[in-house]
């Protein structure tokens, strides 16, 4: 993927705009280090910063369609490209980039093919034959993407905040799975899946289903013409991708150029739980194994350039974010140009720990249903920004847009946390990988209890970052901060020092706006707060502040194990199924 930047209608096509343009997309360029490309057209300019994965050689944008009315700058990757060059006989490419087919399918569809796109994008056409243009970004926002206006009637589109803010009179985030018309000059949500209506469904769990649709979300992303790793925590989603990946790499076109040896990547404080649990999961999946250790104050020397890359103020992003920029750092440096990572499963399958406190399935539906809307804000940021700093890619299985339709399909109750049953948060994922033939993970792995990333570095890590904000923000000011930051408020010493931060990298009313609010408790929606009352006396996003729950729901860990096995009763499990290659 890349960083991408386009000004267009602004009146003013003067080769001093033009270098004016090549200086903000040289903000991008972290995003794109391997090559830069311009196209004006007029008064509109397409810039890319590019990170060249597929087709490295001649895949450079902008790009274009044969006769080059038609002019794309992409930051994506589209997993089905070769599908649909195959619906496209009669149009001639001119590189093997994945992202080539845009061009043409707006040609043979117009504006409605975004649909068509299996893949993560944000991207912008230019139709040179009327100076007509549209935008648009992938379903769950897994790509970061913001548009802006300029006084000048010019409309200004960036892959971070940071390419316009200083150039528009207001800017906001891009919303995920719309495409913004030029004709129209409107919105339009292009993405409606069934679950977006918060419709509570009734479909039946399939453990096979299930696995069967995760397997292939993981080997569709394993298309590459460059090395990459997997990110593994040792938790269960991270495990989970490794697992499939490295049982199914050798099958793949990226093990006939890279080998069949999969690289796996961890990052804590020295004794920190999740080291010990990936390398056990290492040691068991017979990954070639990166251990990146950092400490407290590693940690807190990089929160300015965290803030500044990230572009947020919430704290669980930038607790979670830290640790992760500096592990992409240490991967970028040995040659790895993309990772696969695990974002997404705690809000399709309600694996946070507050979720043990879900009243009914209605409502623990529904949370889910906020929370994959809302993961454009936070994890989906998190996981693009922090890891683009450096100029790596993170691809994420968990937000194939099939495999949502699937998950979010199944019927809540099964979902439901049920300590007395043996059932845990995410226990339907964890059934459906619980293969006694041919094991995916150890079965104390494949049930170990949700750690947030930002808990699971090392608990010592966020109790370090309160105690260093303490130190740079006085109660005097906590007494005035209603006055000085009148939106979204910080409540905490930490919340208003990085505020301070966010503030001077982006002064602006607008990039204030661009960061979501509201009461938190573990990750929770403002709604889930409901859920208990003493949690509205502890807002803090840490998993610890779910009080009663973390560990708690593991007193009895083994018996929880073996109750998974009763259930084999209700649900079977085929043995001569297991460990089918699904054809991506």
């Amino acid at each position: 993927m890349c960083g991408i930047l386009a000004v267009l209608g602004c009146s003013d096509d003067s080769q001093a705009k033009r270098v004016r343009v090549l200086e903000l997309s040289r903000r991008l360029k972290h995003r794109g280090p391997d090559w830069s490309g311009l196209h004006q057209h007029g008064d509109c300019y397409l810039a890319h910063q590019r990170l060249a994965i597929v087709d490295p050689a001649s895949g450079d944008q902008p790009l274009f369609n044969e006769d080059k009315t038609v002019v794309v700058t992409v930051n994506g990757e589209i997993y089905n490209h070769e599908e649909l060059r195959k619906q496209l006989p009669n149009h001639k490419f001119r590189t093997g980039s994945d992202c080539d087919v845009i061009a043409h399918l707006y040609e043979e569809h117009g504006e409605n093919f975004v649909d068509m796109l299996d893949g993560i994008f944000s991207f912008v056409l230019l139709d040179t034959r009327d100076n007509s243009f549209i935008v648009a970004r992938d379903a769950i926002g897994v790509t970061s993407l913001y548009i802006g206006w300029g006084l000048d009637g010019s409309v200004w589109i960036s892959s971070e905040m940071k390419g316009l803010n200083d150039d528009c009179e207001h800017f906001e985030c891009f919303p995920p799975g719309h495409l913004y018309s030029s004709r129209e000059r409107a919105f339009r949500r292009w993405y409606n899946p069934p679950w977006f209506s918060e419709a509570i469904p009734s479909a039946p769990y399939d453990p096979l289903a299930l696995r069967h649709a995760f397997e292939k979300a993981v080997i569709k992303r394993l298309m590459t013409d460059v090395p990459f790793g997997v990110l593994l925590s040792g938790g269960l989603d991270s495990s989970l991708v490794a697992s499939i990946t490295s049982r199914y790499l050798a099958t793949t076109k990226a093990a006939e150029q890279w080998g069949s040896k999969l690289h796996s990547f961890c990052v804590g404080l020295e004794g920190s739980p999740d080291l010990k649990a990936a390398k056990e999961v290492a040691d068991y999946l017979g990954t070639v194994h990166h251990e990146f250790h950092f400490t407290v104050q590693d940690g807190i020397d990089a929160i300015e350039d965290v803030i500044y890359h990230i572009e947020t103020y919430d704290v669980t992003t930038i607790r979670a974010s830290t640790p992760m920029f500096l592990m992409s750092r240490k991967i970028k440096s040995l040659g790895v140009k993309w990772v696969i990572s695990g974002e997404g499963s705690d809000e399709i399958f309600g694996g946070y720990l507050y979720f043990h406190k879900a009243p009914n399935k209605e409502e623990f539906h529904q949370e889910t249903c906020r929370k994959i809307k809302a993961l454009h804000q936070y994890d989906c940021l998190r996981a693009n920004k922090s890891t683009f700093a450096w100029g790596l890619e993170a691809r994420v299985p968990f937000l194939d847009k099939e495999f949502i339709n699937v998950a979010m399909n199944i019927d809540p109750e099964w979902k439901m946390i049920k300590r007395e049953e043996g059932r845990i948060e995410k226990w339907v994922l964890r059934r459906a990988f619980d293969d006694e033939e041919k094991p995916y993970l150890p079965k104390h792995i494949l049930y170990r209890q949700k750690e947030q990333f930002s808990d699971g570095v090392g608990y010592s890590w966020i109790d370090g970052l309160k105690d260093h904000a303490a130190k740079h923000v006085t109660d005097k000011m906590m007494l005035n901060a209603g006055n000085i930051f009148p939106h979204n408020t910080p409540t905490t010493k930490e919340a208003y020092y990085y505020r301070m931060i966010f503030e001077r990298f982006f002064p602006q009313n607008s990039a204030v706006l661009t960061v979501p609010g509201g009461a938190s408790v573990a990750c929770s929606t403002a709604k889930a707060v409901e859920w208990d009352a003493s949690w509205s006396k502890n807002l803090d996003p840490s998993g610890r502040a779910a009080l009663g729950v973390h560990m708690s729901a593991y007193d009895e860990k083994a018996n929880s194990v073996s109750k998974a096995a009763e259930f084999e009763k209700i649900i079977p499990m085929e043995s001569s199924h297991v460990g089918v290659a699904i054809q991506s």
